[in-house]
């Protein structure tokens, strides 16, 4: 994925500055970066702390963090369910870069696992990316296998630690909220100074926010209004590996991804820097996830298809780095106790623990900003601690 599109659609510069920024580099050589500095489109130190959180693309197998063998699985899966032929076609489904691919299907080869069908280009001079496979009687048993290991068929995962840094990186009180952000953000509403006073700093110190008040006061439009304030761009896992387990995290029905053309570009490459960025990494906006009544404790936790043998990313992992509106609070089937007690350590020390059907727990950061919506008094929802 290009990172020139990347800067325009995190709103850093614009089109316009861009193609100007092309055409000095057409004059005068240097990198578009350096020229979006150049012509003062950017800053030097924004430049920077853009690139340092864009997910850099991985150089070879080891940069991915991930084993041969797990890769060359998941290759061989998507070549069996998808009918795959190209290395290139192969790069698209497994999102990383072609020469990594390429290597891949070399092993793949090697083991047996797939034979080449010739060059498909009519090219004169022969070329890895353009050599055609399919996958061997032997490969089809070895896909077979490994879809009874795990059905997940999709984009590489990421390592846990890379996620974990990534939370890091993109945390929601990283954005500075101003009263002119707000105002923008309500649009129409008509919404007082003294509640923009109180609501700023709630914001910006990236804590849980309760509001409560009577019925058709608003509560509700308020806080889906707080969504456009976040409008910048992090970066979603498509699945994350936990110790040999696959959880799911990007999910096309709560996370937006941003629309850009270089994504169904696969060999566009830009001249920022680095070439590309991590397609195991989906560009989104900040993602806001409601929830009302239908709120169960079984939502907050990972969901294990045993069939299948991979797992589905609970709501608040979702919602990271993000929002996550809890509506009409004290509503759900579960007890409000029952529901705070499972949000007391996340939201006191910004840590979260799930549990794998294995028996092994790990933590996520806690990053997001997790608003409770009720029209009931808090005082008969939750004791003075939880206040």
């Amino acid at each position: 994925m290009r990172l020139g599109d990347l800067l325009i659609a995190a709103k850093l510069v614009t089109t316009e500055q861009v193609s100007e920024a092309l055409a000095l580099q057409v004059g005068s050589g240097g990198r578009l970066g350096q020229n979006l500095v150049a012509i003062g489109a950017i800053s030097q130190e924004a430049l920077d702390a853009f690139f340092h959180r864009v997910p850099a693309e991985p150089g070879d197998i080891a940069a991915t963090g991930l084993d041969e063998t797990t890769l060359l699985n998941l290759l061989i899966k998507l070549v069996y369910t998808s009918r795959l032929e190209t290395p290139v076609q192969m790069a698209e489904a497994i999102r990383l870069p072609v020469h990594i691919v390429t290597e891949l299907v070399r092993m793949a080869v090697e083991r047996r696992l797939l034979r080449s069908l010739g060059n498909r280009d009519n090219a004169i001079l022969f070329s890895p990316t353009s050599t055609a496979y399919a996958i061997t009687e032997e490969g089809g048993h070895a896909a077979q296998e490994a879809l009874q290991l795990s059905q997940y068929v999709g984009p590489a995962p990421v390592t846990l630690e890379d996620f974990v840094e990534m939370v890091h990186l993109q945390k929601i009180d990283n954005v500075v909220v101003t009263s002119e952000k707000i105002r923008k953000a309500f649009g129409e509403l008509a919404i007082t100074d003294v509640f923009i006073e109180k609501l700023g700093p709630a914001l910006n110190s990236g804590r849980a926010i309760l509001m409560y008040g009577p019925p058709g006061n608003g509560k509700t439009s308020v806080a889906l209004c707080l969504a456009s304030i976040f409008n910048d761009v992090i970066y979603i896992p498509h699945a994350v590996m936990i110790s040999g387990q696959i959880m799911r995290v990007y999910d096309p029905s709560v996370h937006v991804q941003l629309n850009l053309e270089a994504a169904k570009q696969p060999d566009s490459r830009s001249l920022i820097r680095a070439e590309e960025s991590d397609g195991r990494w989906v560009p989104c906006q900040r993602p806001f996830i409601v929830t009302g009544g239908e709120l169960t404790l079984e939502m907050l936790d990972l969901r294990y298809d045993a069939v299948a043998n991979f797992y589905e990313a609970p709501l608040q992992v979702k919602a990271l780095g993000g929002c996550f509106l809890i509506d009409d609070f004290g509503r759900q089937l579960v007890s409000p106790t029952s529901l705070l007690n499972r949000w007391i350590v996340p939201m006191e020390n910004r840590v979260d623990y799930l549990k794998l059907h294995t028996g092994k727990s790990f933590s996520l950061p806690f990053e997001e900003l997790l608003i409770f919506s009720t029209n009931l008094e808090p005082e008969d929802l939750m004791d003075p601690a939880f206040l």
